[in-house]
């Protein structure tokens, strides 16, 4: 019998903007569920995403549409132990995700990918798997989630004509 903890893995996309680009989807290919942390843009993102795992989508602040409305402005999770609270931009984090049980917050909104650690919680902002916005990368994230612990990296997109590199 082995040892090893089981990991699950959960793919991390935020601020599509309507542009589901192919390179994310490959990038998400055989996670066991994907969190959208907003600005989703389109339906049919959704449908794509969920051709690959089941989506925990929240809405962002371009969602407007009426297909949009239906999303939650947050959203929670539970995987391998550890519950992940979801919502748009951080700035609008109005508890301790710590006192409320949360061990990781995912949010989107800055187009910025970051991985921190605060007070016990683990903070993940993907980046922006849509539209290029100035000079910032196309990125997707990825949790790996075990009774043993939580691992987070961000995974930047290879996009035709731009470099890509890995980290955290």
């Amino acid at each position: 019998m082995s040892t090893r903890a089981r990991v699950t893995r959960i793919g991390v996309i935020s601020d599509t903007h309507g542009l589901m680009r192919p390179e994310a989807l490959a990038a998400l290919k055989g996670v066991s569920h994907i969190v959208h942390g907003g600005d989703v843009g389109s339906p049919a993102v959704l449908d794509a995403l969920g051709a690959i795992a089941p989506v925990t989508a929240v809405r962002g602040n371009n969602d407007t549409d009426a297909w949009a409305r239906k999303l939650p402005l947050s959203d929670t999770l539970e995987a391998a132990g550890h519950v992940l609270y979801v919502l748009h931009d951080i700035a609008d984090l109005d508890l301790d995700p710590g006192a409320a049980g949360f061990a990781v917050v995912v949010t989107g909104h800055s187009h910025q990918p970051r991985v921190i650690t605060k007070d016990g919680v683990l903070f993940m902002n993907p980046g922006s798997a849509g539209p290029r916005r100035f000079k910032l990368p196309v990125s997707v994230g990825l949790l790996r989630l075990s009774a043993a612990g939580i691992d987070a990296s961000i995974q930047e997109l290879r996009i035709e004509g731009h470099r890509t590199r890995r980290g955290t």
